[in-house]
Order: structure tokens, then sequence, then C-alpha cells
């Protein structure tokens, strides 16, 4: 009855506005209001509740209670990630290295070696263009292949970094990833101070403050003797004329190095690398895109230093270069930090990894012409003023006191084994290209 008569007293309002004043409503008309609005809250309250324990029993659950970042197209993070980097970095003998770089040429050796003798290995790399992202991604498919497992991302993530260093305890830490070269330099500047020295320190914060610190080896360059002009270059020389902004970010790397190594404690170990050529290698290499020319029929461009001067580079070939790394991972000392405070003196060292045999570019060339059977087109030119050097030529005593360091390839043995390579991988042939992924 009540139901009604509200009704009619709606029915009873004009369809348009006026001066029209509503009754009053009767006192049970309010309660009326009142109950109704409790029991649609009720009902949405309970309707919502049911929702909320429905998502908590029939989503999927999560597989870690990680974060999960897009990096690139991949992503890092959660239970089988965690799987994943574990496995890889087990180890048989003792070591466990982190390889920064893994996907470059230096980096993908390295990790191969170190797995094939039993360490536990793990790679990360941004895999950016600086080069060929594909020939990248190839040398992936090896680290695979030997049961390396490498983290899409950067050296500048932090948190990345951290979450690596809380899921293994490494022990090592080969740090080879860096902006390479020198003449692009000119071109992006700021990729040489994101990587060379931001992502530097990037990483040196994560050690130190892990715990247990890992021993760092890492890649400084030949770079760093820049105008120097006493030879054989000796780790005594002076290093302080950078004739490159690439050269100078190795240079400050060393400077950093030494800091960290001070306040913190953590065990540091520099490699100045010399001209690195080899199978995989990278194609912003002369050697590497002299053969690409030379195939091709095109000219290539030979320097001459002032007053018709040689060229002439300390070109070591990458096995010789892996031998010395290995060498520096197994001589290198615990650090001595906790937490990160340093609790006595930590060991700091930097060597020459050369081949103490420096050759005329002119005679790279005739080299390559030799192997290929194709006479080159030549064009010689002055050298320009783009930070490139004149000569290298590597002091090796040290490493050789310290690790035994001795290369044993020369530059004929080592261009014929690339030559090789270079042939089977960009041949087109699926059994030539096979076979440039098993001669490693």
């Amino acid at each position: 009855m009540s139901q009604q008569k509200t009704i009619s007293h709606i029915d009873n309002l004009p369809s348009t506005p006026g001066k029209f004043k509503p009754e009053k409503s009767p006192p049970y008309i309010h309660r009326l209001r009142i109950h109704s609005a409790i029991s649609r809250l009720t009902l949405w309250s309970s309707l919502f509740l049911i929702f909320i324990i429905c998502f908590f029993f029939f989503s999927p659950p999560s597989s870690s209670a990680s974060p999960r970042r897009a990096l690139g197209g991949d992503s890092w993070g959660g239970h089988n990630w965690e799987k994943k980097v574990s496995r890889s970095a087990q180890t048989r003998s003792g070591l466990t290295v982190l390889v920064t770089g893994a996907a470059g040429f230096v980096g993908t050796h390295v990790s191969i070696a170190l797995k094939r003798r039993g360490d536990g290995v793990l790679g990360l790399d941004n895999f950016n263009d600086y080069y060929d992202p594909q020939l990248k991604r190839a040398r992936r498919k090896l680290l695979d292949r030997a049961g390396v497992f490498v983290v899409e991302g950067d050296i500048n993530d932090s948190e990345l970094l951290r979450k690596l260093f809380d899921v293994v305890a490494f022990t090592h830490v080969m740090h080879l990833a860096a902006q390479a070269g020198v003449r692009y330099a000119m071109q992006n500047p700021g990729s040489y101070v994101h990587s060379n020295i931001a992502g530097f320190v990037s990483l040196l914060e994560a050690c130190k403050s892990a715990n247990p610190q890992p021993a760092i080896v890492w890649a400084s360059s030949s770079s760093v003797y820049g105008l120097n002009s006493k030879i054989p270059f000796s780790e005594k020389d002076r290093t302080d004329q950078p004739a490159s902004l690439y050269a100078a970010t190795k240079k400050a790397g060393e400077e950093i190095a030494h800091t960290y190594n001070h306040i913190y404690g953590l065990s540091i170990t520099g490699l100045r690398f010399f001209t690195v050529y080899g199978p995989w290698g990278r194609p912003d290499m002369a050697y590497f895109f002299f053969t690409k020319d030379i195939l091709k029929r095109r000219a290539i461009t030979i320097y001459e230093a002032p007053d018709h001067g040689t060229v002439a580079r300390d070109f070591t070939y990458i096995d010789d270069i892996v031998k010395g790394c290995l060498g520096a991972l197994d001589t290198a000392k615990k650090s001595t930090g906790s937490g990160g405070k340093k609790k006595r003196a930590a060991q700091l060292r930097i060597f020459n990894l050369g081949n103490t045999s420096p050759v005329p570019v002119s005679e790279l060339v005739s080299i390559l012409e030799k192997l290929l059977k194709v006479k080159a087109k030549k064009k010689v030119l002055p050298m320009p003023r783009n930070g490139d050097v004149k000569f290298t030529h590597a002091n090796i005593s040290l490493a050789h006191k310290e690790f035994g360091y001795r290369p044993t390839t020369n530059l004929d043995t080592g261009l014929k084994k690339f030559v090789s390579w270079y042939q089977d991988y960009y041949s087109g042939s699926k059994k030539r290209v096979a076979r440039a992924f098993s001669n490693i």
C-alpha cells in the first residue's frame, strides 16, 4: 500500500519546472529510502568481495615475487629467469664469473673458454647497434650452445645489477662491456661517457655493495698511451696524453678503478688490449672491413703517417687475449671490503696484453690479398686527425712474469683463421655457416 502511495506521489510532479513545491515526505518514506540504499550498498559490497576472492583463487600463480622488466624485447625477473641465471653460473671449479659485454667479440670467446674449463659463467649484454646486432645475436647462439645464459640488460641499470648479485654470489667479474672504437667518438661522444665511465661506476657500485665482494678484471685499452712516443709501451709509461675521447674514457676508467680500490677494498685488474682480431671479430676493425671491401672489389683506404711514415699496429690474436684474460682472473686476489667498507689494502694491477710484434697496415693488406686471392684497390691518404695513433707496440714482460702470458699466434696464421671463418659465415651456404658456428 505504501509503495502505491509513493508512486502516486511521484506521478503528481509536473513535466516542466515551475514553482511547484513538493510536499514534505512522510517519515516512513525516508526510512524506506535509507533501507533501500543500505541494501544496495550491501549487495555491491558482497559482489566486490566475491570478485576479489575469485581473482585470487582462479588467476594463474605468479612465478615469483620479483618484478619483470622489459629490456629491448627481453625481460628479467621471475622464478624461471632466476633458474636460468643460477644454472648458468653453477661452477665445477670454484670460479663464478659475471661477464659483461658477453655477446661482444672478446666477451664471447672468454665466456666459452671459462665455461669449457668448468667455471660458472653468466653473461650480460645490451646488444646495442654500434655494429650489426645480428652478429651479436649469432654469438649468443654460440654461448647458448656452451651453456652460458646471457641476460639482456645494461650495466647502467643498477636495479638489474643488484638483482644479479642477489641471485648469484659471484667470485669474479670480467668487465668487457664498453663503447668501443676511436673514430665513432667524434660522432657520438655521449655514448662513451655513458658506457665507459657511468657504466663502469655503476658496476663498481654493485661490486662494492655485494657480499662477498668479487674480484674485478676489466678491459682498458692500449689507446691510453696516446701520444706517448717511447716504445715498446710499458705499464710504467705516462698515459696523460690521450689522442681520442675513447682513450680518455679508458684512462678515466683506470683512475676510477684506483679510487674504488683505495676506498672500498675492491681487487681490480686492468688489461690494456692491443688491436685484437680473429674469427667473430668486430666489423668496425680495419682487418674486417678490408676483407669485406676487397672481396667486393671496392677500394680500401690506407692511411700513412706524416712524411709518408708507416702506420703499424701490434695485432693480437683472440686466443692469445683469452689466455691473458683467464690468467688475470686466476691470479686475482680476493677483495678486502665488506658491506661497502674496506678492511685492508686490496690488489690493484694493470697489464699490457699484446703480441709484441707491430706490423705495418700495408703488410696486413698484403696478407689479406694472398689469402683472398684478390688484388686490393688501394687509396693511400694522410692520416686524419680523428684520434688514431701512428703505432702501437706492447711490452708484455709484466704479464709474462705474473701469469705466464706469452702470445703464440703470428698475423699470417691469425688472419688465415679469420678469413676462413669470414668466408664460411657470410657465404650463404647452410653447411658453411654451420661450420663457422662450430669453429670456436
